[in-house]
């Protein structure tokens, strides 16, 4: 399941923390997401236009977080929306944040 396209995989319930060096790995593949500068979070942000493709974009990562079971803190206002993924029970990042910034990028492609 490595070789796997991490949009390809599904959230698990038992999700280890993941060392640093995996981390920074697994960011290669996404688009434009970081590592928080604490390093227990990825987060994005979407700039639109308006309003409402914020809103919108609110509402396909609240989805996505519901359908995976694993949720994104969400932040919006005109013209953005900044999506974050952590792994509270890991205490940090784990592949569950990566699957679900990688799902999500595939869906706004």
């Amino acid at each position: 399941m490595a070789d796997q396209k991490l949009a390809d995989r599904n959230c698990t319930s038992e999700a280890a923390a993941l060392e640093d060096g995996a981390a920074r790995s697994m960011l290669q593949d996404l688009n434009e997401w970081e590592i928080t500068g604490d390093g227990e979070a990825i987060e994005r942000r979407f700039t639109f236009k308006g309003f409402l493709k914020a809103v919108e974009m609110a509402n396909l990562a609240a989805w996505l977080g519901n359908k995976q079971d694993h949720h994104p803190d969400i932040r919006f206002g005109f013209g953005y929306c900044e999506v974050r993924f952590t792994t509270h029970d890991a205490g940090g990042l784990s592949e569950n944040d990566f699957i679900c910034a990688a799902k999500l990028d595939a869906l706004v492609a």
